[in-house]
């Protein structure tokens, strides 16, 4: 089951291994530190767009981030 603060943990944990700030991570998106921070807080959700941008940007699949998989399996 899809879970905000899961999502918002995964996010922040690949995003602290690649030494990223939120700021970075935001301008990726399009957005601002403030969109991160209230993502990885749980406070928002995101687009299927922007899901797919994180997955893309970070090499994992979109399961990993939702919490669906706890396995991270790099895309193809």
């Amino acid at each position: 089951m899809f879970s905000r603060e899961e999502f918002g943990k995964r996010l922040r944990e690949v995003r602290k291994a690649r030494g990223e700030t939120q700021a970075s991570v935001g301008a990726v998106l399009g957005g601002t530190a403030t969109l991160i921070s209230d993502l990885e807080k749980g406070r928002r959700t995101t687009t299927l767009e922007k899901l797919t941008e994180l997955a893309q940007y970070y090499n994992i699949s979109t399961d990993y981030l939702l919490g669906l998989t706890d396995e991270p399996r790099p895309l193809r």
